[in-house]
């Protein structure tokens, strides 16, 4: 079967073992390498969400249209994560196989996880505060605005049990596009891969923990320094953390055990010594 895909593509069994070789890696850079990598990735899920925005404030297109659209917008995320290199806490939940193999400790890998998040929340918390200052959220005759306060109070008011499993459903789509960008060998073959996975997400309307830091936090400055529509009152520090612990959670679960440590079971569980 290796030999069948390998020609251009790198195998699933391949895959796996790329993913763990990557995740020892990753686990061993040094503190501030893994930090300034995760702020980039932060910043560049935010310029995903940026482009979403945009789409998304056209009234003039249909509801499945603007999603279909802001979800290939919101593509550039990952594309740049992957392709520009970064590290991003969503793409990092496949570190479970190399823990699940004992290639990794459990220190290393909750340590990864914790400093990514933390660093991917000042980058995309950062670059809202940019694109605010910027003037973005005006364009539009402030339509954008209006977008990323519906957004924002959207994302605030959700229930736990709705957050958490639309969490779970978002990374396993960004972690079989993060696998299968890995299975590419051309920058070309990576970008396919991501755009799709990374799309339906979007348009289903799955929560995706990085991208709310940017949303979030874009909906509060508009919300304190511009001009405040309805609904409104929801966007707060509350309203973040209602959001983020449910979805983090969700991410994990998504991406660590319902796509890592299934393929851990197919791929590496039962390889012989």
């Amino acid at each position: 079967m290796s030999k069948i895909f390998g020609f251009d593509a790198y195998s699933p069994k391949q895959i796996s073992e790329r993913v763990e070789t990557v995740g020892v890696a990753k686990v061993h850079l040094p503190l501030l390498s893994m930090l300034m990598l995760g702020v980039l990735a932060g910043g560049f899920i935010g310029l995903g969400g940026l482009f979403f925005v945009l789409i998304k404030s056209d009234a003039s297109l249909g509801f499945a249209v603007s999603q279909f659209l802001g979800g290939l917008a919101f593509s550039l995320g990952l594309i740049l994560v992957v392709v520009a290199g970064s590290e991003l806490f969503t793409g990092n939940n496949l570190l479970a196989m190399a823990w699940a193999d004992g290639k990794i400790s459990t220190f290393d890998l909750l340590k990864n996880w914790v400093v990514i998040c933390c660093a991917n929340f000042i980058g995309a918390a950062g670059l809202a505060l940019l694109v605010f200052l910027a003037g973005h959220p005006e364009m539009n005759n402030g339509a954008i605005a209006d977008q990323y306060l519906k957004i924002a109070a959207a994302k605030c008011s959700l229930p736990f049990r709705i957050a958490f499993f639309r969490g779970v459903l978002c990374n396993i789509l960004v972690c079989m596009a993060v696998w299968m960008a890995l299975a590419g060998r051309s920058v070309f073959d990576k970008i396919a891969a991501i755009v799709f996975p990374i799309s339906a997400f979007v348009a289903a309307g799955f929560e995706h923990s990085i991208a709310n830091m940017y949303f979030i936090p874009m909906g509060m400055l508009v919300k304190t320094f511009g001009n405040i529509g309805t609904g409104a009152d929801a966007i707060s520090w509350a309203g973040f953390f209602s959001n983020i612990v449910p979805v983090i959670l969700g991410n994990l679960i998504g991406g660590s055990v319902l796509v890592g440590l299934v393929y851990h079971i197919i791929y590496q569980r039962a390889k012989p010594e």
